[in-house]
């Protein structure tokens, strides 16, 4: 492929700079597809795929969050931006929904 974008410049004749500009450009151009099909599409699928394990977060399931801390969700507050966890028998806190990392975690008990 490289031989042949070499065979399409221009041979500089007599000093003369100019060409294709298009041709100039299609290096960059190349590099920033891919940038988007090896950085940027994988991190905007992951992200999806959070979004939708957060939104389908019901009560019962098992949880980690980004801190490490691992419990049982026992609810959610009204405005349903925060979640209740519960992390002993009397003990429940409060986490951002956000904070949450991994759900259904095998090995944790029910």
């Amino acid at each position: 492929m490289f031989n042949f974008i070499l065979l399409m410049a221009p041979a500089n004749q007599g000093g003369q700079a100019g060409g294709n500009p298009i041709m100039s450009f299609l290096p960059f151009i190349l590099i920033i597809v891919i940038m988007y099909f090896l950085m940027i599409r994988p991190q905007q699928k992951k992200q999806k795929e959070k979004q939708k394990m957060l939104e389908a977060l019901k009560k019962g399931d098992n949880v980690i969050t980004g801190g490490g801390i691992h419990g049982k969700v026992a609810g959610f507050t009204d405005d349903n931006k925060t979640v209740l966890l519960k992390v002993d028998d009397n003990v429940k806190i409060k986490v951002d929904r956000s904070a949450i990392n991994v759900v259904n975690v095998v090995g944790t008990t029910k």
